[in-house]
């Protein structure tokens, strides 16, 4: 059976292998003339919707300028939706994905931090629960071996004294 890396691994690979579709000698520039789904075939392509025009992805800068093509009329991975709304979503949702491990996180402290103050009372008064017990009991002995001490004449300071 393949463990979870393996798995991860074999999906990283073939994701891979389908995203470069296109021929690694060809420049984006010759796609050209043709519709954006064949141009974002390549992974490295960028179409702008505005000039109709197919161009290499600048991966220096990790955004393409806005004299290279504005945001809202580039196409990147997706035909039909544009490379600003594009940034957008996966921030909001990376954003929602972060905020809710956070709140997981802080929620898993805070109730595993409850449930131990809740145990260490609990055990408190069992505790003292306990020692009232035994205090009642060792009273009670001691009552009881006082009217012993008595019944038998022992009782005084010194319960040896007698003997001496």
């Amino acid at each position: 059976m393949m463990d979870f890396r393996s798995f991860v691994l074999l999906l990283f690979g073939l994701v891979t292998v389908l995203a470069q579709t296109a021929a690694p000698g060809i420049s984006c520039e010759a796609y050209n003339g043709t519709n954006c789904q064949e141009c974002l075939s390549n992974v490295t392509c960028l179409w702008c919707q505005k000039t109709k025009m197919c161009l290499t992805y600048p991966a220096q800068t990790i955004l393409p300028s806005q004299a290279f093509c504005p945001l809202n009329e580039s196409r990147w991975g997706l035909c039909w939706m544009n490379f600003q709304a594009l940034i957008i979503t996966l921030s909001v949702v990376g954003g929602a994905i972060i905020i809710a491990f956070l709140v997981c996180l802080f929620c898993c402290c805070k109730c595993e931090r409850i449930g131990s103050y809740r145990f260490n009372a609990k055990m408190e008064r069992q505790t003292s629960k306990t020692k009232e017990k035994q205090q009642e009991r060792k009273a009670e002995m001691k009552m009881r071996h006082e009217e012993i001490r008595k019944k038998y004449g022992l009782y005084g300071s010194n319960p040896y004294s007698k003997f001496s």
